[in-house]
């Protein structure tokens, strides 16, 4: 894995410069890691979405 990976331009409007009000209501983007699907839910649901042995990764 290389630094280089990560690098993509990203819109100014689409940075979170504060934290939500409601933090219940933060945006979750998961990856399923055997398909590669993405799905996009609320930070609420992400109980619902770990297993056993799952990686979780905080920014």
């Amino acid at each position: 894995m290389r630094v280089t990976d990560f690098s993509f331009e990203l819109p100014e409007s689409l940075i979170a410069h504060y934290p939500m009000p409601e933090r219940s209501s933060c945006r979750l983007l998961s990856l399923d890691g055997p398909t590669g699907a993405l799905t996009h839910g609320t930070f609420t649901d992400l109980l619902d979405k770990l297993n056993p042995g799952d990686l979780l990764v905080f920014k």
